[in-house]
């Protein structure tokens, strides 16, 4: 399903198999999510207006949330529980996501480029 936006519509025949390991398909509704973090719709509105979140929308305008930011909001909440204020939990969270991309794309690297150690030279005498 590569090159399929998640918004895009889907058209018979397609096969949504994709769809259920795709971290960013925008799959649960504004109720599902509140009901599955355990927080009500204005919070997760909160951070939609925070710019932590930016969800997806249906035909009808409704917002729509992928599994990955039902993870943002989950830590939010974590982090607001704790006392952090949201614009600072926001803050924290992007920085964050953005240190884990980071050290994807390094280990990514460290695995492509080998050490010249480990690769075969002359052999010397």
């Amino acid at each position: 399903m590569k090159g399929v936006t998640p918004i895009q519509k889907d058209s018979p025949g397609r096969d949504p198999a994709g769809k259920f390991d795709d971290e960013d398909y925008p799959a649960y509704s504004m109720g599902h999510a509140a009901e599955i973090l355990g927080v009500t719709q204005a919070f997760l509105r909160s951070l939609d207006a925070a710019k932590l979140l930016t969800p997806g929308r249906s035909e009808g305008g409704h917002r729509r949330y992928s599994r990955y930011q039902l993870r943002l909001a989950a830590r939010a909440r974590e982090l607001i529980d704790q006392g952090t204020a949201l614009d600072s939990a926001c803050r924290i969270i992007i920085l964050e996501d953005q240190l884990a991309e980071a050290r994807r794309i390094n280990a990514e690297l460290q695995h492509t480029r080998r050490p010249k150690s480990d690769q075969p030279g002359p052999a010397s005498g």
